[in-house]
């Protein structure tokens, strides 16, 4: 099967540019092996279900029809798909597309890509249906899909120099895990590849995340982007990058490098600006130790509720002293609840403090 992988690979490589190494880490990684799914004796791609995605593009009598049958609803990952291929189209495909043909090819992942349906028109197909075809057509159709799609979100080029970290970024999302990445950069060595990340060292690109990319966001905003400061430099910071490097002759690479940085620089208001810091209360894990804090301002405010009643047990402990162990129970019910709010306090305090520190942090330097 590697064999085989890497011989679609080459095909796909003079088409599409980019070293077949990495094409042929993407397949085994996304495939795990597997290219076909065996279906009623017939070779098939391998499939995902979306039942949001079905949910989404069907209405009335279709609608209900596809959740009483329970192949849509509107939360992602609602419908499960089953473990084995086979029945995740005998269950969920077959009965949808007796529903709505189109809507269903929409609404599943296709390939050792595992791109979705629901992309047929940016990918350059006249339809769904046409999609679909080059999926079934063979592996070779499989890898076009995919590579359509690498070509159309803007990752050729992280392909090009072997960048693992932009290419699971754009490719699988914010949510990637860094595993993600490591495998695919030692899969693409495996097969003969090269990381040539070397070259773009001290530079910003697709991946990284922190201070300097939360600056870098605030600066492209000042030329008109209208970016989301999060500090995740994921497609759309790239995006609002080349056309700002477009827009004033520099190389259009989706890389803040020194000709760019010193570019943006333009736009700020004094040299020695620090646009990428946060206060230690404007992070994410700032927010969440919050809840923390929080949490134990309840916990207080529940022991000062609780109180009367416990008054009220010591009260009746105190005339039924055969019962003093009520007493015990009331004294301990009380330390409990203000031990738990300080610690909940101190925890979110914590929590909030790390946050800060690693928000100083840019990850994913080269």
């Amino acid at each position: 099967m590697d064999m085989q992988i890497f011989t679609v690979a080459q095909a796909a490589a003079v088409t599409y540019g980019v070293p077949a190494a990495w094409i042929a880490a993407i397949i085994a990684k996304e495939s795990n092996g597997a290219v076909y799914a065996t279906v009623h004796g017939n070779r098939l791609p391998l499939i995902r279900w979306e039942g949001h995605y079905f949910y989404q593009r069907l209405k009335g009598a279709a609608l209900n029809m596809a959740v009483a049958k329970k192949l849509a609803a509107p939360k992602a990952g609602a419908v499960k798909n089953p473990k084995e291929q086979e029945k995740r189209w005998r269950k969920l495909v077959e009965p949808a597309c007796s529903i709505d043909m189109d809507a269903a090819h929409e609404s599943m992942s296709w390939g050792v890509g595992q791109v979705m349906g629901a992309h047929w028109k940016r990918l350059g197909f006249a339809s769904v249906a046409d999609l679909v075809k080059m999926a079934c057509s063979g592996l070779y159709g499989q890898v076009d899909v995919m590579m359509r799609y690498c070509r159309e979100f803007g990752l050729l080029d992280e392909l090009q120099r072997g960048d693992a970290l932009g290419f699971a970024r754009g490719y699988n999302g914010p949510k990637a895990p860094a595993s993600y990445a490591d495998d695919i950069e030692r899969l693409a060595l495996d097969y003969g590849g090269e990381v040539n990340t070397a070259g773009v060292a001290g530079m910003l690109r697709m991946g990284m995340r922190g201070a300097k990319v939360r600056e870098l966001q605030s600066l492209l905003n000042r030329t008109g982007a209208a970016l989301t400061v999060d500090s995740d430099f994921g497609p759309t910071t790239k995006d609002a990058l080349v056309i700002f490097q477009r827009k004033n002759g520099l190389k259009v690479d989706g890389l803040a490098g020194p000709e760019t940085v010193r570019a943006l620089s333009a736009y700020r208001v004094a040299p020695d600006e620090a646009l990428g810091v946060v206060g230690p209360l404007q992070t994410a894990e700032a927010r969440q130790g919050g809840s923390s804090i929080g949490g134990g301002v309840v916990v207080l405010e529940a022991a000062k509720q609780v109180q009367p009643y416990v008054d009220q047990l010591n009260q009746t402990a105190d005339k039924l002293q055969s019962l003093s162990s009520l007493s015990d129970l009331a004294g301990y019910a009380t330390t409990a609840l203000y031990v738990a709010g300080g610690v909940l306090i101190l925890g979110g305090l914590v929590w909030a403090g790390l946050g800060w520190l690693k928000s100083r942090r840019t990850d994913g330097w080269a």
